[in-house]
């Protein structure tokens, strides 16, 4: 099996580009299920009240979900090479911060905050802003001293400040702190309060366990008013950066670290290209994963919960029934042990999913957090037995090399497609897609599939954004 795991890739990949693709469709003239759930159309007013998710609540848990499957693979690489806790937690740090920054520096430079309308001024800026991303977030590719390399870094850092605080942004908007991506802003708390769990519960599976549920104890009691729950955490020391609320996310994380962990381990025994099971075997399990995740999305958008119930559970022990009792050198023993995990995590969502008034994206609800991890894991299988049991490789290309760069998928839409064919001039005739169903939604692919060449093109040539 490829060391690389192109399943979590895949994941990732699959996760970036759904997500550009829900922001770049014409949702107002699409169906409510082409939406978040609690943002119907057309008006697309937040509505908390409405219970239900749709694959676009999918997309944001799903990246959360990979990030924390990656943490085996690159803290637990560097624990194996002797790096202290020390340093894995100041590596930990940083990267936030850097996240942070990130989140702060593109919130800044959209477009449309520039200036409104938006004009040349504001497309020039949002070009330069995606160049001087480059150099902040990837190693020059060339044979230079590391200290060449450190200055270019904090030079473009350097750069991004003048640009933040010396730009005139629209509607008498100032430079703030508090004015950042929230997406990536939630990101970085992950990357800091996530990785610091791992880093501390590595070798210890049930400690971090526990740890969740007692963060979970403290999500529950944190509305009671007048409780000392409620004084506390709501109080932050840096506000722009870390509030209580975020560390919430943790739930899909740390499932997702599980996750990374079995296949990590899956990966590091296994070596050779060797996959003693039956084809059908896999269509048999991508036919009922497909199901189990096509079944609950129908039925908790369309609030038939007790169907919902009924259809997984014979789903679930159909899957078990076909992956039990299988040789440890058998790849059905990693399908097995990761739907066995999903399978657990999927049922407690629906278990409790009438707990704070059904499952919702916003305000986030422990349903959501717990169903979305158990699809996680199955979306992690089906990738697995697409990418290298299958080894269809080359038809998931876009998706493996699009999860290997997401910083410039997540930008690029905004930053650099938007702004140049505003400039060509094209930009108006796209309002023509505003006019039927299935243009709406051509709209989207376009555009994120303009996204997805300029990634693969970065992706290939080797520059990477990191952190």
């Amino acid at each position: 099996m490829n060391q690389r795991a192109l399943a979590l890739d895949a994941l990732r990949g699959y996760a970036i580009i759904t997500m550009v693709l829900s922001a770049t469709i014409i949702s107002s003239i699409l169906p409510g299920w082409m939406s978040h759930t609690q943002t119907p159309p057309p008006e697309h007013i937040f509505n908390p009240e409405i219970p239900g998710i749709t694959w676009v609540d999918l997309v944001f848990p799903f990246f959360l979900f990979a990030m924390g499957a990656a943490f085996p693979f690159s803290i637990g690489r560097h624990a194996e090479k002797g790096r202290s806790k020390l340093m894995l937690c100041y590596d930990a740090i940083k990267r936030g911060i850097q996240l942070t920054f990130f989140a702060i520096f593109i919130q800044h430079f959209y477009p449309y905050v520039i200036s409104s309308p938006q004009d040349l001024r504001s497309w020039l800026l949002a070009i330069t802003c995606f160049m001087v991303l480059f150099p902040m977030f990837m190693r020059i590719p060339y044979q230079l001293p590391e200290k060449i390399h450190k200055i270019i870094k904090l030079s473009a850092y350097l750069i991004a400040i003048i640009m933040l605080v010396t730009t005139q942004y629209a509607n008498e908007r100032s430079f703030s702190l508090y004015f950042s991506n929230i997406i990536i802003l939630i990101l970085a708390n992950m990357a800091i309060f996530g990785s610091l769990l791992y880093i501390f519960t590595i070798h210890n599976r049930l400690l971090r366990i526990c740890i969740l549920i007692l963060l979970g104890a403290l999500m529950i009691s944190k509305d009671i008013e007048s409780s000392w729950v409620e004084h506390y955490l709501n109080i932050s020391p840096i506000p722009w950066l870390y509030r209580f609320e975020y560390l919430e996310y943790l739930f899909i994380v740390i499932p997702g670290s599980f996750a990374g962990e079995i296949l990590k381990k899956w990966l590091s025994e296994n070596h050779e290209n060797i996959y003693p099971t039956k084809v059908r075997t896999g269509v048999a399990l991508l036919s009922i994963l497909v199901s189990v995740i096509l079944v609950n999305l129908y039925c908790l958008y369309n609030r038939f919960l007790e169907a919902n119930l009924i259809i997984t559970i014979i789903l679930l022990t159909t899957g078990y029934l076909l992956l039990k009792g299988k040789p440890k050198t058998d790849i059905r023993t990693l399908w097995y042990k990761l739907f066995d995990l999903g399978s657990f995590f999927l049922l407690l969502g629906l278990f409790i999913e009438p707990f704070q008034e059904g499952i919702k994206k916003d305000y986030a609800t422990f349903s959501y957090f717990f169903v979305t991890s158990g699809l996680a894991f199955m979306t992690l299988i089906i990738f697995n037995i697409i990418c290298d049991y299958f080894k269809c490789v080359r038809s998931t290309r876009f998706l493996i090399m699009s999860g290997q760069n997401p910083m410039i998928a997540y930008v690029a839409t905004d930053l650099l497609i938007y702004p140049i064919l505003n400039i060509l001039g094209i930009t108006p005739l796209l309002e023509y897609f505003y006019s039927s169903l299935w243009l709406g939604f051509l709209h989207g692919i376009i555009l994120t599939s303009l996204t997805v060449f300029i990634t693969m093109f970065f992706t290939r040539i080797k520059w990477y954004w990191r952190t």
